[in-house]
């Protein structure tokens, strides 16, 4: 069985579903989210207090979200965006959805910038109001030239951050709690989002099958099965012999029935701070870079590792082989060796042709005129 395979036929051996968990027709694993209808709820009361231009446009397209099964974070990003932009609208005078035109938006774009927001930020909102506008256009409310030409932010692509191994080792040597050290060992050999680590129930947990069950992902909502190394094996063992068997989740804090984002990320910092790591501006969710760029050094096709981290696009699992490039590297390395003995000219000939083209070539001209035809 191939592991997408083991991926999407992870219930098949489950006799009965536990409370709360759906089979979508793909027979992807899903947990339904308490509470998205509170959230609404709640959104919509804000939103009808507001007094924006077209603002019932704005709770019929909430409900159109709702009704197809957006996340509650997703649908107070979607009402935070949307929200601005009609604030936006209404402080230039316009009070009426009708009369937007593709200037407002490539307007409202300055306005974002100008307060310096960040250009993925910037890129997230845009993306949220062209999203509205298309369910207004459908609906007959503004016209289709607002969204005839393409509108993109340049997003700067950094490359991943991971840690170096023997920092791993630093910090692995200065855990001493049996919690924190199963946290972290799972973080680095599954590769999970620390969103879906707390998520985790022990239910989800194999560990006689070495696996971990994610019911919805973070980002795309698709579940998978991340799979546990040796050392995070044993780490989790420790810990479930010694967890509070009345708790449901996997993790959670001192007289809590969960553990907060917050608090996780503040005992990832205290453990930096004993190891002597905390200028090298590590985090949570480096643990993740770490284990992709692990896997992709020790030969894994990239296919696979996109599988793992539960990527929709394989172009986004693309930006660890940046860092994890080895031929590249030895390629690299093998032609500098021969230039620092000095022995390039004799290894390396230009074609005389070309040679001859470039020395009878003039510098090129402020608008190209003395580039040679093309033939």
């Amino acid at each position: 069985m191939t592991l997408t395979e083991d991926i999407f036929s992870a219930a098949d051996y489950l006799q009965e579903l536990p409370v709360g968990v759906d089979v979508d027709a793909k027979g992807v694993l899903a947990r339904r989210q308490p509470g998205a209808r509170g959230v609404l709820e709640k959104l919509l009361a804000r939103l009808s207090a507001t007094d924006l231009p077209g603002g019932e446009h704005a709770e019929r397209y909430l409900r159109h979200l709702y009704r197809r099964g957006r996340r509650p974070n997703t649908l107070r990003a979607n009402v935070h965006s949307v929200k601005a932009f009609l604030a936006f609208i209404k402080e230039s005078g316009k009070t009426d959805l009708e009369e937007i035109t593709r200037e407002d938006l490539e307007a409202f774009v300055e306005h974002q910038q100008d307060r310096g927001l960040s250009p993925l930020s910037i890129q997230t909102r845009l993306t949220i109001v062209r999203s509205y506008f298309r369910f207004l256009m459908d609906a007959g409310v503004v016209r289709a030239e607002v969204l005839s030409r393409s509108l993109r932010i340049k997003v700067p692509q950094p490359l991943p951050r991971a840690m170096d191994p023997e920092d791993v080792k630093k910090l692995l040597s200065v855990i001493d709690h049996d919690r924190d050290r199963a946290m972290v060992l799972v973080l680095l050999r599954t590769g999970m989002r620390i969103g879906e680590l707390l998520d985790t129930r022990v239910e989800d947990v194999e560990l006689s099958q070495r696996r971990i069950l994610i019911w919805e992902a973070r980002k795309n909502r698709v579940g998978r099965v991340v799979y546990v190394g040796d050392d995070a094996r044993d780490a989790l063992a420790v810990w479930l012999a010694k967890r509070d068997p009345r708790k449901s989740v996997l993790f959670y804090g001192q007289g809590r029935e969960t553990l907060s984002y917050t608090a996780a990320r503040m005992m990832f910092c205290r453990y930096l701070e004993r190891a002597g790591l905390v200028h090298k501006g590590y985090t949570l969710h480096g643990l993740r870079h770490t284990f992709a760029t692990g896997l992709l050094n020790a030969g894994m096709r990239i296919e696979c590792l996109q599988q793992l981290l539960g990527h929709s696009n394989l172009e986004i699992t693309r930006r660890y082989a940046r860092l994890t490039n080895k031929t590249r590297e030895e390629e690299y390395f093998k032609a500098m060796a021969v230039i620092e003995r000095g022995q390039a000219d004799g290894r390396y000939q230009l074609d005389r042709e070309l040679q001859t083209l470039f020395e009878e070539t003039e510098p090129l001209g402020s608008h190209g005129k003395d580039l040679p035809a093309r033939h």
